[in-house]
């Protein structure tokens, strides 16, 4: 009996010439943001697939792209982060799905820009203010020592937070002082508030944590403590307190991605084995029986990209062979593997969830076609995409099934 043929993408985007190196999606899913090797940022419409907007962001490859609420950051391996805003007033052709060529689309508005360290390929990890919307927390590697991370206001583009995890110790070979690092660069960051404690838990709600993933393949995660001169800023990583460390990987980690209730991060690395850590964990650095890691082995080395979904009941890793691997998160259970690019995948991203409150009208109801609300099915569909991007210049869209019982 022949097996079932491998699952085809439901949809392909060709509208870039470079290396896709970074996606993203909107909250509400209407947006698909591609990034590439030469520095351009292009915006796919979900609903038409068509291009609403494209241009050179950056004079480099793309390290990140995030969509902040009218606004758009953009992150650069030529060492510049910029905040974009978001281009509203569409071409009706671009609205539509009509032939707009990309030199008539319109481009984002640059508001700001910040000079950065982009030697270690980390993206930034941004942090939006709960109570103002206007305002974030955003981290990035510290513009000098690249093991290290510094944590920014947007938009007062102040650094309230310097030399976080400044741990260094001096070689027995060093001249003049010279100081060589332990972990090696900084090549994964996550920013993030802690949720409510359990029950015996030291930790305080909204206490300000930074989880870091290293070269030499460990994990870190620390928390601002702060001091009484200095409650909520700091320097040289002063008030900073490591809660674990974590050594899984025997390579460098080459990407990381922490769930959206920021109680689970995932590894990946040149080897073949995916890290999974309790980030809820007050586990200290001793002890197997405390160890906040837990290592599964795989048979696919070289991976450079993983996604959480937002349920953060299924990840997507991307592999240097160019293929998608779907796995539980509760055990690193394989769900299958998705095959369309033949080189390398550097970019995986799940679409957002729908929401209980969605409301939804039967199509017909408006005169544009891009205006017509999406039945709960569509929208439903949808929530399940998965978009990756790989060295062949092309962003490849898969409808997944639910995976409800994983």
């Amino acid at each position: 009996m022949n097996s079932p043929a491998p699952p085809a993408p439901t949809h392909l985007i060709r509208s870039h010439s470079s290396d896709v190196t970074a996606l993203f999606f909107s909250d509400d899913n209407e947006r698909l943001y591609s990034g590439d090797a030469s520095g351009r940022v292009v915006v796919t419409s979900t609903r038409s697939l068509r291009t609403i907007v494209s241009w050179l962001a950056h004079t480099d490859s793309i390290l990140g792209v995030h969509e902040w609420g009218p606004r758009i950051v953009t992150h650069s391996r030529n060492h510049k982060l910029h905040v974009w805003t978001r281009v509203e007033d569409l071409p009706a052709s671009a609205r539509v799905g009509g032939s707009a060529a990309l030199s008539d689309l319109p481009s984002p508005v640059l508001c700001y820009s910040l000079d950065v360290n982009a030697l270690n390929y980390c993206r930034f990890s941004l942090l939006p203010s709960a109570s103002h919307p206007d305002e974030a927390l955003i981290a990035l590697p510290n513009l000098v020592e690249s093991s290290e991370a510094d944590v920014w206001v947007l938009p007062s583009k102040q650094r309230i937070h310097a030399s976080v995890g400044t741990e260094r110790t001096q070689s027995m070979f060093s001249l003049g002082g010279r100081e060589e690092m332990r972990t090696g660069l900084i090549m994964s960051l996550h920013l993030f508030r802690a949720t409510p404690p359990l029950e015996g838990s030291s930790s305080q709600a909204g206490e300000l944590r930074l989880v870091c993933a290293y070269e030499d393949g460990s994990v870190a995660l620390r928390r601002f403590v702060g001091s009484a001169a200095h409650p909520e800023t700091s320097i040289e990583g002063r008030g900073w307190e490591v809660i674990w460390k974590c050594k899984l990987h025997v390579e460098a980690i080459m990407a990381m991605r922490v769930s959206s209730d920021n109680r689970l991060a995932l590894t990946v690395s040149a080897d073949h084995l995916v890290g999974r850590y309790d980030l809820a964990s007050e586990a200290g650095a001793g002890g197997d029986a405390d160890a906040p890691g837990t290592v599964h082995r795989t048979s696919h080395p070289g991976n450079g990209c993983i996604a959480i979904r937002d349920d953060a009941r299924v990840c997507a890793i991307g592999g240097w062979d160019g293929r998608i691997r779907l796995y539980s998160t509760k055990n690193l259970k394989p769900l299958g593997t998705l095959r369309y690019h033949k080189s390398g995948c550097q970019a995986v991203e799940f679409a957002r969830p729908v929401h209980a409150d969605v409301t939804t009208h039967p199509k017909g109801d408006e005169d544009d076609d891009e205006d017509e609300e999406m039945t709960s099915e569509e929208l439903e569909a949808r929530g399940r995409w998965l978009a990756a991007g790989a060295k062949d210049h092309r962003v490849s869209l898969w409808a997944l099934i639910s995976f409800a019982k994983t």
